[in-house]
């Protein structure tokens, strides 16, 4: 079956055919008026000349058909002039129209580079975005619903925010979220049965991705990790210890949540983690040289250490066993707005995990 060819494609082909079906007319009106005595039509670019003054209805009347058969082609000019302008301006603006939506819609695609993909949109999602925008990164969101476009793209800039309309199963369009090369892809779906399935189906074309879900059942936990998500959170399990610590030890609940957004002003403090790079001062010294350095010089405290191994991620939290800074290794720390872009200047890094 014959596809339907695209819009710009139509307009160029038909104008061809209009600019050749002027041409004929033009050697045919030359023709006309050749023989006549009295023409003053005696010229190819007269003949040019009196046909463009006609299709645009300028008319000076210097040039003027004087045959019958001239005078027809004449007439032909003046109708299809008409029909021209109108075919030409209604599909110029089917065309404006169309690169607008694509834009809208995120059908041109993005080039975001270790930001985050949201499938899905709700309040909750609405709050990890918030989260994101505020350490900085990049977020693309794939909604099924073309009115949560408007909606978000009210919340949030285009340069921080890319938001694309797709039928969720539609994976090829989704790859215009630059998925692939994406930090994370969060899973953001009504509940854990459509997660599973959803999970199952968009790993099959995007393998190398890093998905991460947040669940109602923490029973599941194990079955999604088998089926390839790289992290799988319960919501039941964070708000009940985060609940029984407000409970017995409200100050420490407290400290935990204040931490664990981003902070807000300098005097606000956030856990955050860099990767070493090869430009990073503290690469070589042990953890606790970099502990007292970073304590001392930048108000921050070193807490842990992440450590890609064959058998997976080591985390090594607050360890006491002699341990040195390594490149590739994620330094985890509590440090304030303040020191935030001392620390990301003298890193040489964006905070975060990075692909």
């Amino acid at each position: 079956m014959n596809q339907k060819r695209p819009l710009y494609q139509r307009v160029l082909i038909i104008s061809i055919l209009f600019i050749a079906f002027f041409w004929v007319l033009i050697n045919w009106l030359l023709w006309a008026e050749s023989d006549a005595s009295n023409a003053n039509i005696l010229s190819l670019g007269d003949a040019i000349w009196f046909s463009v003054v006609t299709l645009t209805t300028v008319g000076y009347g210097d040039l003027y058909p004087v045959t019958f058969t001239g005078r027809v082609i004449g007439v032909s000019f003046l109708i299809f002039s008409l029909g021209i302008y109108g075919y030409l301006i209604s599909h110029i603006s089917s065309i404006i129209t169309m690169i607008k939506e694509h834009d809208k819609y995120g059908f041109n695609g993005t080039d975001f580079r270790n930001h985050a993909v949201i499938i899905g949109w709700n309040t909750f999602g609405r709050g990890v975005v918030d989260q994101l925008i505020g350490v900085n990164k990049q977020v693309a969101i794939v909604v099924d619903d073309k009115n949560q476009v408007d909606l978000i793209r009210e919340l949030y800039d285009k340069e921080k925010v890319f938001i694309l309309y797709s039928d969720l199963q539609h994976f090829d369009l989704i790859a215009k979220t630059n998925i692939k090369e994406s930090a994370m892809v969060f899973v953001n779906l009504n509940d854990d049965t459509e997660k599973l399935v959803y999970l199952l189906n968009i790993r099959k074309h995007f393998q190398k991705a890093s998905f991460i879900v947040m669940l109602d059942n923490a029973n599941l936990k194990q079955t999604f990790i088998n089926a390839g998500v790289t992290y799988a959170i319960s919501k039941n399990e964070i708000s009940s210890k985060l609940l029984a610590s407000y409970m017995y030890e409200p100050d420490v609940a407290t400290y935990s949540e204040d931490i664990l957004s981003f902070a807000h002003a300098e005097e606000d403090f956030d856990i955050k983690q860099y990767k070493v790079l090869e430009s990073n001062p503290l690469i070589g010294k042990t953890y606790e040289e970099a502990f007292y350095v970073l304590k001392k010089q930048h108000n921050t405290i070193l807490i842990g250490l992440s450590r890609q191994t064959e058998t997976g991620r080591l985390l090594y939290k607050n360890p006491t066993e002699p341990l040195t800074i390594e490149l590739a290794d994620y330094m985890i720390m509590i440090t304030n707005g303040k020191s935030f872009n001392h620390i990301r200047e003298i890193f040489g890094t964006e905070e975060g995990y990075m692909a």
